[in-house]
């Protein structure tokens, strides 16, 4: 295969939809890309902090911050003190926000489920299969999921420190 890989993950990339403003309108609410996967990770991860959240999606704590309280102000998410740790802020889903995220995951499961379609029982599994091998082996980098990074003003920084 002798294509371009960051060409194939630009295209996916379009076709999943993560660069438009909104990926999805759910009982007249526009939603980003960024805050379905917030009340995603939310969901499956019941009473997590804050913090772990941010952590598990790769966002630094500000710009999720801002998110967190767009979602709350939208009736989405609750956040709480943690009784243990004033410090802490624990986020849940509120009942709302429990049907927008299932209602999310059953349209982004009905979209997969189509593609899949188009491809045989071998080909479904080997692309999962590839695709898992991919995320782990991205999760070792030490660049995964940094944002990139002017090779100029990094090279500069590189010579400072000699």
């Amino acid at each position: 295969m002798n294509r371009n890989k960051r060409e194939v993950f630009q295209v996916m990339t379009r076709r999943l939809g993560l660069l438009n403003k909104t990926c999805c309108t759910i009982g007249g609410r526009d939603l980003s890309a960024a805050q379905s996967h917030i009340l995603y990770e939310i969901d499956r991860s019941a009473l997590s902090s804050m913090q772990q959240i941010a952590e598990s999606l790769g966002t630094d704590i500000t710009t999720f911050s801002r998110q967190i309280q767009t979602l709350v102000k939208m009736g989405l998410v609750e956040k709480s003190q943690d009784a243990s740790d004033r410090r802490v802020f624990v986020l849940a889903l509120t009942a709302e926000g429990h049907r927008v995220a299932s209602s999310i995951d059953r349209q982004m499961n009905s979209y997969l489920d189509e593609v899949f379609a188009y491809l045989t029982p071998f080909e479904q599994e080997s692309i999962l299969r590839a695709v898992g091998l991919f995320n782990e082996a991205m999760s070792r980098s030490e660049r995964c999921c940094a944002p990139v990074q002017d090779e100029s003003l990094s090279a500069k920084k590189d010579s400072r420190r000699k």
